[in-house]
């Protein structure tokens, strides 16, 4: 499952960084946002993707007893998401306003600061 979740990453982030080279700031933001989400399943596959139960010890023990499941890529996973989110959310609001400026989606025509 891992040789191939890693696959699924490496087609995502190329997938990301061909449309991030476009010309168009839409293409860019989406290639943004395939990039943070191939960021997160990264961090999901090289945590390891065993299924586990709740890490919790029970009383009067001084370890989990079996497999347990790793909280900490879970919980920057969720924070990365959030963050993702907002900046997503940001770049959206900048490109309206830049399109309604500039009055075109190629990047090349945004360089002029002349408008």
């Amino acid at each position: 499952m891992e040789p191939l979740m890693a696959i699924g990453v490496g087609l995502l982030y190329a997938t990301a960084i061909f449309l991030m080279l476009r010309r168009s700031i839409v293409k860019l933001v989406i290639g943004l946002m395939l990039l943070s989400n191939a960021a997160n399943l990264l961090i999901f596959t090289t945590a390891g993707m065993t299924r586990g139960a709740p890490p919790l010890i029970p009383k009067g023990m001084s370890a989990p007893l079996g497999d347990v499941a790793d909280p900490l890529p879970q919980a920057v996973v969720l924070t990365a998401i959030v963050i993702a989110f907002g900046v997503l959310a940001f770049a959206v609001v900048l490109i309206r306003r830049a399109y309604e400026i500039v009055k075109a989606d190629d990047l090349d025509k945004m360089k002029d600061t002349d408008t």
